[in-house]
């Protein structure tokens, strides 16, 4: 069922039941069959997969603190760099975020995002040593620090945008039902993606078009805000869009994508809203917030797990696809979004095991998915 929210028609679907819809969650569509071939296993908890461009290598980090090499689907014996030491693991926190810089080839720098033992979320740069398959250990640059008043909800994901700004994403603070207002605060950063320019300045500048730079009250790093758990997004540069799977309360989980080019600041709504409800059924405006393209509810899985919009040369028929997934049930899906609105829904069963921690791309803009049994899968045609 769609209904129309602020000029944009959304999709009321609950993917889990596609076959009483008449969908097909085979695993097969237009001729086109999946499934997931095994890479690597052995891993710990990986959180993130990623490449730098033009690199033949995947690089995977691990919620300990571990990031690893795959190369040639096999897992380098060294870790690229261990931070374990200092990262505080267990539950939402960990090493959760990843990202190289776009002329990292040039200057060796790459970002992550980890709870440090103190709780609080911390992203830093550091240097690829002179040997490839080493990080600098002693390189570590403090970017930003946020502290975090929960253990929970603390988003963690990193990405670089086209125009070669940060993008990071925080969860609300954590607890439930966002107690201390983070989502609709501007004021903080809670509860929000931030863009910012780690090139402009040391340790970073803001960049001309944030929506509230200059702005005398609200933070000048938010890009958006009203968002509970961000665990994952990305940012399709073909089309650029950015995709946020974001995690709901106890009723809905949600898609949000939106276009990456904006001075506007997007409102998910959140704690106001969740999914396409006012929360807990309270009374709002829901013409005020940036809608989802898709909401479902929460007790068909547990967790939305955002993922990547397939830009690979293997499946050509699958380019454009945003696959996303959920955390309990392991279950994969994907939609396609067309002017703002999303259709073209599907379940697929690729013969994964274990949760589903999160998604990962190459360099190539293939997919892999990434299990709590320490399997780093590739989605591939079956056939």
């Amino acid at each position: 069922m769609r209904r129309t929210w602020g000029g944009r028609a959304v999709d009321w679907t609950i993917v889990a039941v596609l076959v009483a819809c008449g969908e097909d969650p085979s695993g097969i569509v237009d001729d086109v069959a999946l499934t997931a071939e095994v890479v690597v296993t052995g891993l710990s908890d990986p959180t993130v997969l990623t490449s730098p461009l033009g690199d033949d290598r995947a690089f995977v980090a691990e919620q300990g603190g571990r990031i690893l090499i795959v190369e040639a689907d096999s897992l380098v014996t060294s870790p690229f760099l261990d931070l374990s030491g200092i990262v505080l693991s267990g539950g939402e926190r960990g090493l959760l975020g990843l990202a190289f810089h776009p002329m990292y080839a040039s200057n060796g720098y790459f970002y992550v995002n980890y709870t440090d033992q103190a709780g609080d979320t911390r992203v830093v740069r550091y240097t690829r040593s002179s040997d490839p398959y080493v990080a600098d250990a002693a390189s570590a640059s403090v970017i930003l620090t946020v502290g975090q008043p929960f253990p929970n909800h603390n988003g963690g994901a990193l990405a670089f945008g086209p125009a070669g700004h940060l993008f990071i994403a925080l969860g609300d603070g954590g607890s439930g039902g966002d107690p201390d207002g983070n989502g609709q605060d501007s004021t903080t950063l809670l509860g929000s993606i931030l863009r910012i320019d780690v090139d402009g300045a040391s340790p970073y500048a803001i960049p001309s078009n944030n929506p509230f730079a200059g702005h005398p009250t609200a933070r000048p790093e938010i890009w958006a805000y009203g968002l509970r758990n961000p665990w994952r997004f990305s940012i399709d540069a073909a089309d650029d869009m950015l995709y946020i799977g974001d995690v709901g309360q106890s009723t809905w989980e949600e898609v949000d994508a939106v276009p990456r080019a904006t001075s506007t600041a997007y409102n998910f709504g959140w704690n106001t809203v969740e999914g396409l409800e006012c929360f807990q059924g309270g009374s709002c405006d829901l013409s005020a917030f940036t809608a989802p393209v898709i909401a479902y509810p929460t007790n068909t899985g547990c967790a939305i797990v955002g993922g990547f919009v397939y830009r690979g040369l293997a499946i050509p028929d699958l380019r454009g696809t945003y696959f996303y997934g959920d955390h309990c049930t392991g279950v994969i899906r994907s939609l396609r979004v067309t002017n703002g609105n999303a259709d073209e829904h599907r379940q697929w069963s690729l013969g994964t095991s274990g949760s589903l921690l999160s998604f990962g791309e190459d360099a190539d803009g293939e997919l892999y998915v990434l299990s709590s049994d320490g399997i780093v899968y590739r989605i591939v045609s079956a056939s």
